[in-house]
């Protein structure tokens, strides 16, 4: 299984999104699929993101259990700690 969440994203993309996997919530697809048909959606979600951001995440064999990646300005990006990836927090910048 592997769920795609997006922000912002153009009406483009979330039909794209919509052609390959179910959306169950507002920007939260799921669905079952291939690596390579995996990848083939996520460079589509990266092309086509625009001002948005969008996150993947799948079931992997690694200490967690699952693997992810993000595209798009977004405060939490993925940080590598001694092999294990985590999330790393940026607070907003803008925000006095």
């Amino acid at each position: 299984m592997m769920i795609v969440v997006v922000n912002n994203a153009p009406p483009r993309l979330r039909g794209r999104l919509a052609v390959w996997l179910l959306e169950v919530r507002a920007g939260v697809y799921v669905g079952t699929y291939s690596a390579r048909t995996r990848e083939m959606i996520w460079d589509q979600v990266a092309g086509l993101i625009e001002d948005g951001d969008a996150v993947m995440a799948w079931p992997a064999q690694t200490d967690a259990g699952f693997d992810f990646v993000t595209v798009g300005r977004n405060r939490r990006e993925p940080a590598d700690f001694d092999g294990l990836k985590l999330v790393a927090f940026h607070p907003d910048r803008t925000v006095l």
